[in-house]
């Protein structure tokens, strides 16, 4: 078993590769600008160029993939010639932010700015303020004579300044969007990659993925915790029920009921429960605000619906799985031979007709776990719920390829981890099942 899991890990890095690699190609080839969603539909030419020469989406495809990966603060080491260190800056108790600085010789955090023309050396001093030097000395020449200068801006990426050719960046301030003369030509902006655990920015939400992420995904996992919680007990038991009546009402009741579930879209069922619940009835929210972040546990009424939605569509497909395992199995030639012992009907259930009839729903429920978790896109769209399939959905509209890629990995790595969890738990109902 041992060996299997490692085979099965292997697969999962491979598969995770592979889909990165995928969805990044996907995410080029797609319409949409990035720019100009964070500028607006008014943007000039000029200012697009500009926001993607910053946020580094004019570099080849290939690099960014590399960067987002293994990250590109190496690359810029190369080019300042200082080494680089991140660090966690801190405002009150709960506002936290990141920043590069370059570490020179003398062990200062030093950051550049050019202003008229003039290089200058920010220093950061131990109580987080800033020195501000005269470090025009430190200009480059080129082979075509130019003054320039690699260093590190105060936006956390490498920049190239190149004397008296300063670009114009576009940031935007509280009076709206201006233009910065002197600005660098080029920018590589800053990450550790992926496999030192950055994911990167979010291009939507300016902060790192993992912080967007995380919340997210933590709402996600108690919708499907909940919707699983309740969708496969009653799932089972009535494709149990089902499967014993065979032919009988309450076996097409069942089937046919089911068969409804599943075939109905979710939006539908979530549209339909909102209009009996909330708007008729009025007991329950039809959408599920967050004024706070633990809302969905004060406030447990904004989770009915939601869960509700989710669970019948879930039910309707393990009901007809389950019952026709059971039906199958209740046709088998061992369970014929039990029932000519003499031994009881509720011993025959439950030590020779559940137990087996249960190895095909196991492998259904597990691969909707991984649906529940990043495939409730339409549920969390319908209630406004904040999950982690409403942020995939937001993330694809916006070609935030950094978020889509993370969420991506998670999903991946779900949906190779409860496939192991099924083959443990084959294992456990049936041990004539070995893995090698």
């Amino acid at each position: 078993m041992a060996r299997y899991s490692l085979r099965r890990l292997f697969t999962m890095l491979l598969t995770m590769m592979l889909v990165s690699i995928l969805v990044f190609a996907i995410v080029e080839i797609a319409p949409g600008n990035v720019a100009r969603n964070i500028l607006g539909a008014y943007a000039t030419p000029e200012q697009e160029q500009s926001m993607q020469n910053q946020l580094g989406l004019d570099r080849p495809v290939f690099i960014r993939y590399i960067s987002w990966l293994f990250g590109s603060d190496w690359q810029a080491e190369r080019l300042v010639g200082y080494s680089l260190k991140e660090i966690t800056i801190s405002e009150g108790t709960v506002q936290k932010y990141r920043q590069w600085w370059a570490v020179d010789p003398q062990g200062n955090l030093v950051q550049w700015d050019v202003e008229n023309g003039q290089l200058f050396r920010l220093i950061r001093q131990e109580d987080g303020s800033v020195l501000k030097v005269d470090d025009n000395a430190s200009w480059k020449v080129n082979e075509n004579g130019q003054r320039y200068f690699w260093g590190i801006d105060n936006a956390n990426r490498a920049a190239l300044w190149v004397e008296g050719e300063g670009g114009i960046e576009y940031r935007y301030e509280y009076s709206g969007w201006i233009a910065q003369t002197d600005s660098p030509l080029d920018y590589i902006p800053l990450s550790k990659g992926l496999i030192r655990g950055d994911a990167g920015i979010s291009l939507r939400y300016k902060r790192p993925v993992s912080e967007v992420i995380a919340r997210r995904f933590v709402n996600s996992l108690i919708l499907a915790a909940l919707a699983i919680a309740f969708s496969i007990p009653v799932a089972v038991l009535l494709g149990l029920i089902a499967g014993l009546n065979e032919g009988k009402f309450l076996d097409r009741f069942i089937s046919v009921s089911s068969l409804v579930t599943a075939a109905s879209p979710d939006f539908a069922t979530g549209i339909l429960l909102i209009m009996i619940f909330a708007l008729w009835l009025k007991l329950l929210p039809g959408a599920t605000v967050f004024m706070e972040e633990l809302a969905v546990l004060k406030q447990p009424k904004l989770l009915v619906l939601p869960v509700l939605t989710a669970s019948l569509v879930e039910i309707g497909y393990v009901v007809r799985m389950t019952r026709a395992s059971v039906v199958e199995v209740m046709n088998s030639a061992y369970v014929r031979t039990a029932i000519l012992k003499g031994l009881s009907r509720s011993r025959i259930i439950f030590r020779h007709v559940l137990r087996n009839a249960m190895m095909a729903p196991i492998t259904v429920i597990m691969l909707h776990v991984n649906w529940f978790i990043g495939g409730l896109v339409v549920v969390e769209s319908v209630f406004g719920y904040p999950g982690l399939g409403n942020l995939i959905l937001n993330a694809a509209l916006y070609k935030d390829v950094y978020t889509i890629e993370a969420c991506s990995m998670i999903l991946i790595a779900l949906a190779v981890g409860t496939q192991l969890i099924a083959d443990v738990i084959y294992a456990a109902i049936n041990p004539r099942i070995r893995y090698t």
